[in-house]
């Protein structure tokens, strides 16, 4: 005849039937929530999940609402913004120095590939709306601090890619954000502003 063994269940994995939390008392019949409990449960997975989408957002806020202020300042897509005398107090930009030479663009991707020159001996990035990488440009890129030529492809392009000339870089939004610094020469902006405007293009990629 079979002997029946029941197990000694260690209380630290075992199920309480209350569990006293700051969504109230929960309840469990042999380790399952009751009706009420359960619902609370879910809502709190629903809030949980409303918090998270919520900040997630910031980064796509943020950088469309950059975008709507440079268009609101008369800086249009594809167009760069640079600091020709620097920034003082007046700029309201969050964490900018005023002894370096910015330039910073937003450009648009959504009637296809656009290449960009960047100038030599700088510093930049450029992201896509979500401030996720695409790529570095300048000493940290692939250019090294040269100038380079980089095309910028949009989403789900299947058109030609050459296969060489270019840094090629894909971004999974129609916009990129283009930021950049240069570095003063002796204390002075202007042969530094001169070579950027001499140096930086934004053009349509033409196979």
């Amino acid at each position: 005849m079979a002997t029946t063994h029941i197990a000694n269940v260690p209380p630290g994995i075992a199920t309480p039937d209350r569990v006293e939390s700051r969504l109230g008392t929960l309840t469990f019949t042999d380790g399952v929530p009751d009706a009420a409990t359960a619902q609370k449960l879910f809502d709190e997975l629903d809030y949980v999940h409303a918090v998270t989408a919520f900040i997630n957002g910031y980064a796509a806020v943020n950088q469309l609402a950059l975008l709507k202020g440079f268009r609101a300042a008369g800086v249009n897509d594809n167009e760069v913004l640079v600091t020709s005398g620097l920034m003082d107090a007046k700029c309201r930009f969050l964490t900018a120095n005023a002894d370096t030479y910015y330039m910073w663009a937003y450009l648009d991707l959504s009637k296809g590939p656009l290449v960009v020159e960047t100038p030599p001996d700088t510093l930049g990035i450029i992201d896509d709306m979500w401030w996720n990488w695409v790529s570095d440009f300048g000493f940290p890129g692939a250019d090294r601090g040269l100038g380079g030529k980089y095309l910028l492809l949009p989403p789900g392009y299947s058109g030609d890619v050459p296969e060489g000339g270019f840094y090629v870089r894909k971004s999974r939004t129609n916009h990129v954000a283009f930021l950049g610094r240069a570095f003063l020469q002796d204390n002075d902006p202007k042969p530094v502003d001169e070579m950027v405007k001499r140096t930086l293009k934004v053009y349509p990629y033409e196979p």
